[in-house]
């Protein structure tokens, strides 16, 4: 899933009209697993001036780089870090991991050839989805709209849900954040 789409639908799932404190952990935890590949596209592209045919082609499936993104998307150490914030009686952290566990399983079946190790570093295994959100070889034509669709399904949802202003500031950003990433996609 796009990072953005990752916000949108845990919010949706996990946020609750009586706890709009706990929105912004969701959301930060939401794309907290993709955080280490938007710093390594940063750094490959502004600061050593690779070129994106390079970095996705070649960079990007480097071993190193692969056990960094990984470590953030496993799900044993996501879980573990969510039982401890859950017992030790944190509702922030508790929705922060919960956002962070929420993510796994999206894109468990959403990725092929850019599959994570979800069960990194106990197990190199990679679930290689026959669908992928973005790659046509992979029915991303297909799933691209579906996810658009339940990403808008979900901002109207959470605009409706959700009063707070900040709140409101934060799902219509992240719209606009989806909508440059769908750009993006579709230029490229």
């Amino acid at each position: 899933m796009n990072t953005p789409a990752h916000a949108m639908l845990n919010l949706a799932l996990l946020g609750r009209k009586d706890r709009p404190e706990q929105a912004l952990p969701i959301l930060l935890g939401s794309i907290l697993p993709d955080l280490p590949m938007f710093l390594f596209y940063a750094w490959v592209r502004l600061v050593e001036g690779k070129p994106d045919s390079l970095i996705w082609t070649e960079i990007y499936f480097r071993p190193g780089w692969q056990a960094l993104f990984d470590l953030f998307h496993s799900l044993p150490l996501i879980l573990v870090g969510l039982a401890l914030v859950w017992r030790s009686g944190s509702r922030w952290w508790t929705a922060l991991f919960a956002g962070m566990a929420l993510h796994i399983p999206e894109d468990f079946f959403l990725h092929n050839e850019d599959a994570h190790r979800h069960f990194y570093p106990f197990w190199d295994w990679r679930f290689r989805s026959p669908v992928s959100y973005w790659d046509p070889h992979h029915h991303g034509r297909i799933a691209a709209p579906i996810e658009a669709a339940v990403v808008l399904v979900c901002c109207g949802l959470l605009l409706m849900r959700y009063r707070a202003l900040w709140v409101r500031l934060a799902v219509g950003s992240v719209m606009v954040v989806y909508a440059l990433f769908l750009g993006m996609a579709i230029w490229a």
